[in-house]
């Protein structure tokens, strides 16, 4: 089950990862200043349990993996 607050998905990225322990630091990127405002403001928040089974068995380790990019090998050619 995911959280139920009115957050945007990308909002509850950071927590989640912060919660991962000291030694994990999110790196969100962003284009616009509202948007760097709620991932900074994202710090502020504190899962409960629930809320954090919930975000680990939606996206469990491994889950997310192969390139960020499409292969980009026949760009200007």
């Amino acid at each position: 089950m995911l959280p139920k607050r009115a957050w945007s998905l990308p909002s509850s990225r950071s927590p989640w990862v912060l919660d991962g322990g000291d030694d994990v630091v999110p790196i969100p990127g962003t284009k616009r200043r509202s948007y760097l405002e709620q991932n900074a403001a994202a710090a502020q928040i504190e899962l409960t349990d629930d809320e954090r089974e919930g975000l680990d068995a939606a996206f469990p380790v491994g889950a997310a993996a192969g390139d960020r990019y499409p292969d980009m090998f026949t760009v200007n050619r």
